[in-house]
């Protein structure tokens, strides 16, 4: 069996991320064409309105349903010792919370299957699910980045280690003329 983990980072958000900019709409809408006819049975996504809407917008364009997941919110998924000065601005219930939400998601969609998987969640996860396919030292996540509306693929095959297919993939964004949209909203 071989699940395609597709992973995009939500669009970009409003300063109080309560919502996507007009920027982040359009992004949302040039990764939903991309992932046109890839055949998804649902887009999972974490509960913030910033993945949400992104998740509605592709959604809509795949013409498949939505499913919000806790496994996909934004959260820590791994504290490093000796990071105080990145890692003190997080509570301390976030010690517990996002290691398991971590391994949620692991069990949930980072193992073979039948069919894709679109997951639209966060940098830290993206970057926790790469650092674990690449069989990386924990730490390492923390030196991954992905941008809005970017793409990341991870095949996962029984009796083969995980394969990072794609990483931080924005070439559907290339061409299309973003910037006019942040001078019209600015």
């Amino acid at each position: 069996m071989t699940r395609d983990l597709h992973l995009v980072r939500h669009g970009e958000a409003t300063k109080d991320e309560t919502r996507l900019t007009a920027r982040g709409r359009r992004q949302s809408e040039l990764v939903a064409e991309r992932l046109r006819g890839t055949g998804f049975a649902a887009v999972h996504h974490g509960p913030l309105p910033r993945a949400a809407e992104t998740a509605a917008i592709i959604a809509e364009v795949l013409n498949v349903p939505c499913r919000a997941e806790a496994a996909a919110d934004d959260f820590v998924p791994h504290f490093v010792p000796d990071h105080d000065e990145f890692f003190g601005q997080f509570p301390e219930s976030e010690r517990t919370r996002g290691p398991a939400l971590a391994h949620e998601a692991e069990t949930r969609f980072a193992r073979p299957g039948d069919g894709p998987v679109l997951v639209v969640t966060h940098a830290f996860l993206i970057s926790w699910l790469v650092r674990d396919a690449l069989d990386a030292a924990p730490e390492q996540w923390l030196t991954l980045n992905h941008d809005n509306a970017a793409l990341t693929v991870i095949r996962y095959t029984t009796g083969r280690s995980p394969r990072l297919v794609r990483f931080n993939d924005s070439g559907h964004l290339a061409g299309d003329d973003l910037s006019r949209l942040e001078e019209s909203a600015g």
